[in-house]
C-alpha cells in the first residue's frame, strides 16, 4: 500500500502483554482507547517434576517479537502507518523469575513460573529462622508473607540448586529480573547497552522491595541472601526506560511497566480509593485500591504496589486476595478428566442442571493461597451420591471461583472496613455468563464486565502513552473515555448465598492439611506429595499443576 493511501488515526500506543499462558501485541489508539489489532502466540510451560512449572525465556522473548511483527504487518494491511506507535508499554506475569548471564545475554536456567511449589522446603527452612516461626514475619516490610509464591525464594532456589546460577552470581555477571526486567533488558539492546530495570508494581511481588521506601530492602537482602548487585534499578510504572534496538519498531520507547494485575487495574480505570476489580485467568485476583497509604491486611491478604503513574507521582497502593486455580480448573476437567472436550463446554453442562446438587470442589492443586496461605492443602470434591453426575462437577467447579472470591472479598471489606458495592470484572473467563451470574448471586452485589475485554493491555498502554516525554495519552478523568459495561444483578436471595458458601467452607476445612513433606528417594530429595497410596489423590491432587489453555477464545 503506497505511503499516501494509509489512514493518519492520530498517536498509537502498543501494548505486550506477556502472560502465564500466552503472549500478545495490541496497538491501541491514544485517542479512543479503541483496539486496533492484535497478535497472540500460545507459550509453552514445562513440568520437569511434580509440582514444577518452568518456561523458556528465550522462547518468551521470541514470542515477543513475533507478535510485534505480526501486529505491524496486520496494521499496514489495513492501511495504518505504524509510524505513528509513539510508545510501549509491557504487561507480564508478575513473580515469574529469571537469572541470565549480562555478558553473554544467555539465561542461566528456565523461568520458574509463579505458581511452581519447588521452594516449599526453601520456604520451611526460611520460616524456621524467623522468631517463633512466623511466615509474616517480614510483612511488615513486604506486605508479603513468606510463601513459594514470590520471586525471592525462587531465586534462592536457583542460587542453592544450579551451579550456572550460583558461579555467575559469585562472579558478578548475573542478572535477576522478572520477565518485565527480561523483555525491557532484550529489547532495548540486551548484553549491547540493554536497560535493567523493573517497575514498583512487579518489585513488590518479590519479598526483597520495602514498600514504604519504594526501593529494594537491604535487610530484606540479607535475609535472603542475595546480592543486591544482581537486582534491576526500580522505576515508576510511567517513564521512558528504554528504545526498542531492533525489528519494526526500532526507536520506539518502552515507557510503561505494570504488573498484569496491577494494568488491569489500571486499564479498568480504578483509580479511586475503595474501587476494585477481579482478574479471572489461569488463577484469580482481587485488587482494591486503598489509595497512597499502604494498607496491611490482618485478614490473610496481600499488602502490594497498586501503579506509580509517573517519577514525580505519588505510589499508590492495593490490597490482593490471589487465587492460584480459577481458569486452571477448566483445564484439569479437559485434559486430567475428561469430562469436557472443550473450555466453552463447562458452561453448557452447567446451565443444563443448573445446580451442583449439593457436590462442592475445592481446587487446591497447588494448596490454598489467599486467605489461607496453606501449602499442605490439596483438592477434594465432596458430596458425592450416586445422583451426582459430570453436568454437577462441572457447575461446582464453576461455583468454586466464585466461592473463593467471596472468601478473598469478605476479607476485603473486613481490613477496609467499607463493603464493595459493586466488583468489576475482566479476564478470559468472564465471557461465561453462568459464572458471571454465579459470581453476583454468591457476592449478593452487582458484577460489571467492560464491552472491552483487554483490560490487562490497555492498562499498559495507558501507562506508556501519559509518559513524560511521550503525553499522547490523558490521565485527566474528564479525558478517560467512558466504558460500556455489562451488569449481572444477584438473583437469588441472601440466605441461600450464605447457606452454600457454609457449605463450601466446610469442604475448604477438609481439604487442609492433607500434604507434608515426605523423601522421595534415597538421594534426601524431597516432594510436596507424602507416600500415601494413589487412590487418595485420584479427585483431588493426582496433578498438581494445569498447563494454562485457553477459555472462549481468551487467554486465561
Amino acid at each position: 500500500m503506497a505511503a499516501s493511501d494509509r489512514i493518519m488515526l492520530g498517536p498509537l500506543v502498543g501494548a505486550i502483554d506477556q502472560g502465564t499462558s500466552s503472549t500478545r501485541f495490541l496497538v491501541f489508539n491514544a485517542k479512543t482507547a479503541e483496539l486496533l489489532s492484535h497478535h497472540q502466540v500460545e507459550i509453552k510451560q514445562k513440568f520437569p517434576k511434580e509440582g514444577w512449572v518452568e518456561q523458556d525465556p528465550k522462547q518468551i522473548l521470541q514470542s515477543v517479537y513475533e507478535c510485534m511483527e505480526r501486529t505491524c504487518e496486520k496494521l499496514s494491511q489495513l492501511g495504518i502507518d505504524i509510524s505513528n506507535i509513539k510508545a510501549i508499554g509491557v504487561s507480564n506475569q508478575r513473580e515469574t523469575t529469571v537469572v541470565w548471564d549480562k555478558i553473554t545475554g544467555e539465561p542461566l536456567y528456565n523461568a520458574i513460573v509463579w505458581l511452581d511449589l519447588r521452594t516449599q522446603s526453601t520456604v520451611e527452612r526460611l520460616i524456621n529462622r524467623t522468631p517463633g516461626k512466623n511466615k509474616n514475619h517480614l510483612k511488615h516490610k513486604t506486605g508479603l508473607p513468606i510463601s513459594t509464591y514470590f520471586s525471592a525464594v525462587k531465586l534462592r532456589w536457583l542460587m542453592d540448586n544450579v551451579d550456572e546460577v550460583r558461579s555467575a552470581v559469585h562472579s558478578g555477571r548475573a542478572m535477576f529480573g522478572t520477565i518485565d526486567s527480561w523483555l525491557i533488558w532484550s529489547l532495548t539492546g540486551a548484553k549491547n547497552g540493554g536497560v535493567h530495570c523493573t517497575d514498583v508494581t512487579n518489585a513488590s511481588r518479590t519479598m526483597l522491595f520495602n514498600v514504604h521506601t519504594l526501593d529494594w530492602d537491604p535487610e530484606l537482602c540479607q535475609f535472603f541472601d542475595i546480592p543486591m548487585e544482581i537486582l534491576p534499578k526500580v522505576r515508576s510504572s510511567s517513564e521512558i526506560y528504554g528504545l526498542i534496538k531492533s525489528g519494526s519498531l526500532t526507536g520506539v520507547p518502552i515507557s510503561g511497566c505494570l504488573g498484569d494485575q496491577s494494568a488491569a487495574l489500571v486499564g479498568q480505570m480504578c483509580f479511586k480509593d475503595g474501587q476494585a476489580k477481579n482478574t479471572y485467568g489461569t488463577g484469580c485476583f482481587l485488587l482494591y485500591n486503598t489509595g497512597q497509604k499502604p494498607v496491611m491486611s490482618e485478614h490473610g491478604l496481600l499488602t502490594t504496589v497498586a501503579y506509580k503513574l509517573g517519577r514525580d507521582k505519588p505510589a499508590c497502593y492495593a490490597l490482593e486476595g490471589s487465587v492460584a486455580i480459577a481458569g486452571a480448573v477448566v483445564c484439569w476437567l479437559k485434559d486430567n478428566l475428561g469430562i469436557i472436550q472443550s473450555p466453552e463446554e463447562v458452561e453448557k453442562l452447567a446451565v443444563s442442571v443448573g445446580t451442583s446438587y449439593g457436590c462442592y470442589f475445592v481446587p487446591a492443586f497447588s494448596g490454598l493461597y489467599a486467605p489461607y496461605w496453606e501449602p499442605s492443602a490439596r483438592g477434594i470434591i465432596c458430596g458425592l451420591t450416586q445422583f451426582t453426575n459430570r453436568s454437577h462437577i462441572a457447575f461446582a467447579a464453576l461455583e468454586a471461583v466464585c466461592f473463593q472470591t467471596r472468601e478473598i472479598l469478605d476479607a476485603m471489606n473486613k481490613d477496609s472496613g467499607i463493603p464493595l458495592k459493586q466488583l468489576q470484572v475482566d479476564g478470559g473467563m468472564t465471557n461465561n455468563k453462568l459464572l458471571m451470574q454465579l459470581q453476583a448471586d454468591i457476592l449478593c452485589i452487582p458484577v460489571v464486565k467492560p464491552s472491552m475485554p483487554e483490560t490487562t493491555a490497555l492498562g499498559a498502554a495507558m501507562a506508556a502513552g501519559a509518559a513524560e516525554g511521550v503525553r499522547v495519552w490523558s490521565l485527566e478523568p474528564e479525558d478517560l473515555t467512558a466504558v460500556t459495561c455489562e451488569r449481572f444483578e444477584p438473583q437469588i436471595n441472601p440466605e441461600e448465598s450464605e447457606f452454600r458458601y457454609a457449605r463450601w467452607k466446610k469442604a475448604v476445612a477438609k481439604s487442609m492439611n492433607w500434604e507434608t513433606t515426605a523423601p522421595l528417594n534415597g538421594n534426601g530429595e524431597t516432594s510436596i506429595f507424602s507416600s500415601l497410596p494413589l487412590g487418595f489423590y485420584i479427585l483431588g491432587s493426582m496433578f498438581m499443576l494445569v498447563g494454562a489453555k485457553y477459555i472462549s477464545g481468551l487467554k486465561i
